[in-house]
C-alpha cells in the first residue's frame, strides 16, 4: 500500500467516525473543553482557607482580598461552565474564563513558567474555539458551517485557537537522544503543524487527541497517588488541562478548521 493510499483509508476512517459522532461529538468536547475549570472551581470550594491562605502569604493582600480571589475563581468558573453546558450566554462565559485563566496566571506566578504559561495559553486556545462556535450557532443553524470567500472574526478565532492549542505539545515535548523520544517529537511536531496550517486538520487533531489521551491517561494517574500527598494535586491539575486541550481539539475535529486554512483555500483552487 502506496503514501497516497495509506492516508487516503485514514481519511476514510476519520469521516467514518466523524459520521457516527457527529451527533454528540460537539458536546463531549465542550464538557472536555470546560472539565479543567470545572474542577479548579470545585477544589475552590474544598480547599477553601488553603488558597486563601496561600494568596495573603504570598501577595501579603490581607484575608479580604485573598477571600475576593478564592471567590472570583469558585463563583467564575463554576457558573461559566454552567452556562456553557447549558448553551446560555456562552460568549460571556467565554470572556469570563478567559479572564479566570489572566488572573491566575499573575496571581499563581505562571508568568514566568514557561511550560505551564504555554500550558495556560493553549486552554485559552480551547476557549477561542468555543467563542468561534458559539458565534458561527448565532449567525447559522449550522455550526461550523464557513462562509466562502470572507474573512470573518470567527475564522480568526479558528486560526488563533488551532496555533494556540498547539502549545500543549510544545510542552510536551522531551529534550533527550533516545531513539523513542525523537521519534516521538518529530511525529508530533509534524502533527501539530499540520493543524496549525490547517491542512488535514480533522485527521491531524483527531491523531493527537488519541495522542494525547494516551500520555494524559499514562503520565497523569493522579488516581494512583494517595490524596495527601503533593503530587496528587499536582497530577490532578495536569490531567483536567490537558483534558480540556483534548477538547479544543475536539471541537476542531467536530467542526473543521475555518476559512484561513489550507483545507479550506484547497476547494478554491
Amino acid at each position: 500500500m502506496g503514501q497516497e493510499d495509506l492516508m487516503s483509508t485514514a481519511e476514510d476512517v476519520a469521516d467514518q467516525f466523524l459520521r457516527v459522532t457527529k451527533q454528540y461529538l460537539p458536546h463531549l468536547a465542550r464538557l472536555c473543553l470546560i472539565s479543567t475549570f470545572l474542577e479548579d472551581g470545585i477544589r475552590m470550594w474544598f480547599q477553601w482557607h488553603d488558597q486563601r491562605d496561600y494568596i495573603d502569604a504570598t501577595w501579603s493582600c490581607g484575608y479580604f482580598l485573598a477571600t475576593c480571589f478564592v471567590l472570583i475563581n469558585l463563583l467564575g468558573q463554576l457558573g461559566g461552565c454552567i452556562l456553557i453546558l447549558s448553551r446560555n450566554f456562552v460568549q460571556h462565559a467565554c470572556f469570563g474564563l478567559f479572564g479566570i485563566i489572566a488572573l491566575q496566571t499573575i496571581a499563581y506566578s505562571i508568568l514566568w513558567d514557561v511550560k505551564f504559561l504555554m500550558r495556560n495559553l493553549a486552554l485559552g486556545g480551547g476557549l477561542l474555539l468555543l467563542l468561534a462556535e458559539s458565534r458561527s450557532e448565532g449567525k447559522s443553524m449550522f455550526a461550523g458551517v464557513p462562509s466562502m470567500g470572507e474573512s470573518s472574526p470567527k475564522q480568526y478565532m479558528q486560526l488563533g485557537g488551532r496555533i494556540l492549542l498547539v502549545l500543549m505539545f510544545m510542552s510536551l515535548v522531551h529534550y533527550d537522544t533516545s531513539f523513542f523520544s525523537i521519534l516521538q517529537n518529530l511525529v508530533g511536531i509534524a502533527l501539530i503543524i499540520l493543524v496549525a496550517i490547517g491542512f488535514k486538520t480533522k485527521l491531524a487533531a483527531l491523531t493527537l487527541v488519541l495522542w494525547l489521551l494516551a500520555m494524559n491517561v499514562y503520565f497523569n494517574a493522579f488516581w494512583t497517588i494517595p490524596a495527601y500527598k503533593p503530587m496528587h494535586d499536582f497530577l490532578k491539575y495536569d490531567f483536567f488541562q490537558t483534558t480540556s486541550v483534548i477538547g479544543g481539539l475536539l471541537l476542531v475535529v467536530a467542526l473543521g478548521p475555518g476559512g484561513v486554512s489550507m483545507d479550506e483555500k484547497k476547494k478554491e483552487w
